[in-house]
């Protein structure tokens, strides 16, 4: 008998990673990351069990005690019919009360935002890995493509050594 942690590894053989943003983590310090539901259409989760989705220049905001994700672009699904869902419009995301005010605390402070940092399937749901981000200036951002540099040719010259 399979546990609840192989399907979801498993997961029919594609992966359960729908999409990353990956210019978050050039633009920002993540500070903390948690976890939340999003509310969408079927034909929504199509698209995204497809792999249709773009989290870049997203961000998350909290109005009225409810979450709100803008800037998502899940692609119309292709067998939709006039049913079929608009593509950037805010979502709604699912987190406890608690986590929502404590975010809000956190997000008052000058600097920081909440980015979505990937979106991934947990067994039948959708979920969205938000990130907690403090804005890195210039020099930051050179400093950390500096050290990618160095970590990249340090690796080189260890699989060099290996070979001759």
């Amino acid at each position: 008998m399979a546990t609840a942690k192989n399907k979801d590894a498993s997961n029919n053989g594609s992966d359960p990673v729908i999409a990353r943003n990956r210019k978050a983590f050039h633009d920002y310090d993540i500070v903390e990351t948690c976890e939340a539901g999003i509310v969408l259409v079927g034909t929504e989760v199509k698209s995204c069990r497809g792999h249709s989705v773009q989290l870049q220049d997203c961000f998350a905001k909290i109005e009225n005690g409810e979450l709100l994700a803008y800037g998502i672009h899940i692609s119309l699904y292709s067998f939709g019919n006039r049913f079929n869902h608009e593509a950037k419009r805010p979502r709604k995301l699912l987190m406890h009360k608690k986590e929502i005010l404590r975010l809000a605390n956190k997000v008052k402070e000058k600097g920081y935002a909440l980015i979505p940092l990937k979106m991934y399937l947990k067994g039948m749901h959708v979920k969205v890995e938000l990130g907690l981000a403090r804005g890195k200036t210039f020099g930051d951002k050179r400093e950390t493509l500096r050290r990618k540099q160095d970590d990249m040719d340090m690796r080189r010259a260890i699989a060099s050594r290996r070979r001759g």
